[in-house]
């Protein structure tokens, strides 16, 4: 059985900062672009059955600087929307509302183009993604690779392993890495989480797969 594989964006000035970026299109940073390229050894020697993209410029372009040049635009699989906190820090929030978080509190309401999701929503566009991957899986012609952002891709594999959206909090996902999700006896797994590319083998060739992360902030 094939493997779906997790790329999160190369580094923005936002993440780098820990401003909440959601619809707001940022591009990669300097350091993002280098985090992108070394993406391209683990993907070298081979095409993977489908590679789906965010439309945001910072994922697109990080599937491109990691030789992912048939990426698939899959609005699904934009990041969370923050309403109201769209660009403003956790720290920040916490100044007028002790405690808040994500997972939990949700967001506000911001401008019409930032309207906010709430975990259930993101869930639901995960569970759409997931079932347009199952179906490339299923057929067995190799790997899929979704390339797209932290929250949103912490909510999917909470939902691939059949929990709540909310306890995405539970996965830290790290810019410019590859986890894996896969399957033991038919249920499914956590393979790989954070692999940076210096330990990861490429993944095609002979079809290796990356050793395990040491932990979130490996």
């Amino acid at each position: 059985m094939s493997d779906l594989l997790l790329v999160r964006h190369g580094e923005t000035a936002w993440s780098a900062t820990g401003r909440h970026t959601g619809l707001t299109d940022v591009p990669l940073t300097a350091r993002g672009v280098e985090e992108a390229i070394s993406l391209a050894p683990f993907f070298r020697d081979g095409q993977p059955a489908l590679v789906l993209t965010s439309p945001l410029s910072r994922a697109v372009a990080t599937a491109r600087l990691a030789g992912l040049t048939d990426g698939v635009p899959d609005p699904d699989l934009h990041e969370w929307d923050y309403g109201g906190y769209e660009g403003i820090t956790t720290a920040e929030i916490q100044r007028t509302v002790p405690h808040w978080s994500l997972w939990t509190d949700g967001v506000p309401p911001g401008d019409a183009h930032h309207p906010g999701e709430s975990a259930a929503q993101v869930g639901a566009r995960a569970d759409r993604v997931l079932a347009r991957a199952a179906t490339a899986l299923g057929e067995d012609r190799g790997d899929v690779v979704l390339v797209a952002h932290g929250h949103f891709l912490r909510v999917l594999t909470a939902r691939y392993l059949g929990l709540p959206p909310e306890d995405g909090r539970l996965f830290l996902l790290r810019t410019g890495t590859v986890s894996v999700l896969s399957t033991e006896h038919g249920l499914p797994v956590v393979a790989g989480w954070n692999t940076r590319p210096c330990t990861a083998a490429p993944r095609f060739p002979g079809r290796a797969r990356p050793p395990r992360a040491a932990g979130p902030g490996a």
